[in-house]
């Protein structure tokens, strides 16, 4: 599975995890070189999850809060923590 905002390739694994509908890649399988921390939103400081959102920057192209990933998932989500999502104008498919 592939993760790409438009011609460009930000992950790509076999090994994914779906949960809630979304893919979550394993963090060796993102170009993490281009995300870059979004500033966190009043909503994001209160998910139980300790959601944090990048967004995705290659080149020329940037396509903002694009990404995330849970850094203290509670048990529900333990699957996904660690791992990267992807929504928004990055493809996933």
């Amino acid at each position: 599975m592939k993760a790409t905002l438009k011609d460009r390739v930000i992950a790509e694994s076999g090994d994914i995890v779906e949960n809630g509908g979304y893919a979550y890649f394993p963090p060796t399988a993102v170009r993490l070189e281009w995300l870059e921390k979004a500033p966190k939103t009043d909503k994001d400081k209160e998910c139980p999850h300790g959601v944090q959102f990048y967004n995705v920057v290659a080149g020329d192209d940037r396509a903002e809060r694009a990404a995330w990933c849970y850094e203290a998932p509670q048990p529900k989500m333990a699957a996904v923590g660690g791992r990267f999502g992807f929504w928004k104008d990055v493809a996933v498919g």
